[in-house]
């Protein structure tokens, strides 16, 4: 349809397996291509970078977030607590793709989680505190430039079984920077242009990849810094 808008589109590799061995599962992976983002109302280059890389094995989608940050800085140690008053990382998935509900995880410099549903009603998006992401694991590392978050969402905690190579889930990526003395930073893989992450309709895909070749199936592996 002409004026459409293109969706952003992004690869998540198959990995035969993830490093969870210390610090090598909060290490940068060399071997996964990064995504960047961008500052959420206008779409420019925000004030500190953040960079995401996205790989999935048979049960679990995996993630790391690269957070470049002069002075990071968090206090909420409670599961459930609103991260988002603070320095946070999130992730948006709606693994249908319809618009009508999605879920949310948000990830702070203190390996504090908080995971919520959203489903639509009659005045917007109705926000479920009470959805826990079943296996979720997390781990924050930090480094002379920020800090690195990853993830490990199990499949089933967030969809009614794992995705088949070629499967597109409709996901985002954001942070939400609060430098001291200065206004809150919002940035986005894809940007809502507007003041808020939550626009399902400005989601982008991500395709999940399956093996190329038994020498091409790759094991995640942390870039030493």
């Amino acid at each position: 349809m002409a004026g459409a808008r293109a969706i952003p589109r992004a690869e998540c590799v198959w990995v035969e397996r993830v490093e969870e061995d210390g610090e090598s599962r909060d290490g940068l992976w060399g071997d996964v291509g990064a995504l960047e983002l961008s500052e959420c109302t206008g779409g420019g280059v925000p004030e500190q970078r953040t960079e995401v890389r996205a790989c999935w094995t048979r049960d679990a989608l995996h993630l790391q977030f690269a957070v470049w940050d002069t002075d990071p800085w968090a206090t909420l140690l409670e599961r459930k607590a609103l991260l988002y008053t603070e320095e946070v990382v999130e992730v948006f998935l709606d693994p249908a793709g319809d618009g009508e509900g999605y879920f949310e995880l948000e990830l702070n410099p203190l390996n504090t989680v908080l995971d919520l549903a959203l489903r639509r009603n009659r005045s917007g998006f109705l926000k479920d505190f009470g959805w826990v992401c079943e296996g979720l694991s997390t781990g924050v590392r930090r480094t002379q430039w920020g800090w690195v978050g990853s993830w490990k969402i199990p499949f089933l905690a967030v969809a009614a079984e794992p995705p088949a190579a070629g499967a597109v889930w409709r996901v985002n990526f954001c942070r939400i920077d609060r430098p001291k003395g200065r206004p809150r930073e919002l940035s986005a893989w894809v940007p809502t242009l507007s003041g808020t992450f939550h626009s399902p309709r400005h989601f982008g895909a991500l395709e999940f990849s399956g093996p190329r070749s038994a020498a091409a199936s790759l094991m995640a592996r942390p870039v030493v810094s």
